[in-house]
């Protein structure tokens, strides 16, 4: 099983801060589109990815029990 975290809006459109999934063996990329089909307000194409507090990229594979974090983009002043 797989804990992925969503960070700032993020949480907001999907009603929550985390999901559980068995995702063991998918990479980010076919990951996010599994989440873009039952969530398609979610703007994965412009968030970073990380795979245990480490940057992740679309072709990294995810294993068991791995923590995918989802992070949009952040602005200030």
């Amino acid at each position: 099983m797989n804990k992925l975290l969503f960070f700032a809006g993020l949480k907001d459109i999907i009603n929550a801060d985390h999901l559980e999934l068995n995702l063991a063996g998918k990479t980010v990329k076919e990951v996010k589109a599994e989440l873009k089909q039952q969530y398609s307000d979610l703007p994965l194409e412009s968030v970073l990815t990380a795979i245990n507090e480490e940057f992740a990229f679309d072709d990294d594979i995810i294993e068991k029990n791995d923590v995918i974090a989802f992070i949009p983009p952040v602005s200030g002043g």
